[in-house]
């Protein structure tokens, strides 16, 4: 089977399995955007790198728990990834700050890294389930985690152009959702 040509509930059954082509197949549909996650939380390419291989293993060790009523295989995975980074930074230090600085105007700001918006009690989250995988990593890091545009253009690797036209399809299609 080549990596291209799968479903998503074949993925889960070969994961499931404990299928050496599931590993594989989930390492490449899935890893660039975890990456992504994962380094726009912890800022750093090296620990990201280290935290992507512990979401593997976590993953790997818990699919038994991953339940597709609650939600798509690749919402479970972001949030394990997303997990994974915070707990990093908060066995590092309490709140980690990212200092940005720009040299025109010698101007220093501080941005906290922590929790998303809380949004569950109002069915948010269920909405940006339903949509395709590569808006809701957009509208989680833009809307719940608080990034700007440009760096989650930054982080995915991708034009700032596309990251806008996203975020716009996806609003769309949210507010299709709720009328």
């Amino acid at each position: 089977m080549s990596v291209k040509n799968f479903s998503e509930e074949e993925l889960i059954t070969y994961l499931k399995t404990r299928s050496r082509q599931g590993f594989e197949i989930l390492y490449e549909h899935y890893s660039n955007a975890m990456l992504g996650v994962i380094n726009t939380i912890v800022k750093n390419t090296d620990d990201a790198e280290n935290l992507l291989q512990d979401s593997f293993v976590k993953i790997w060790n818990n699919i038994e728990q991953y339940d597709s009523s609650r939600g798509r295989l690749f919402t479970w995975i972001i949030t394990i990834c997303r997990n994974t980074a915070l707990n990093f930074l908060r066995s590092n230090e309490n709140i980690r700050k990212t200092s940005i600085q720009n040299d025109e105007l010698g101007v220093h700001t501080e941005r906290l890294i922590a929790e998303p918006a809380p949004t569950d009690h109002i069915g948010i989250s269920k909405l940006v389930e339903k949509l395709d995988e590569k808006h809701q990593v957009v509208i989680n890091l833009i809307y719940f985690w608080g990034y700007t545009q440009q760096e989650v253009a930054k982080q995915l690797g991708l034009p700032l152009g596309t990251v806008k036209t996203r975020t716009r399809t996806a609003l769309q299609m949210l507010k299709a959702q709720v009328k």
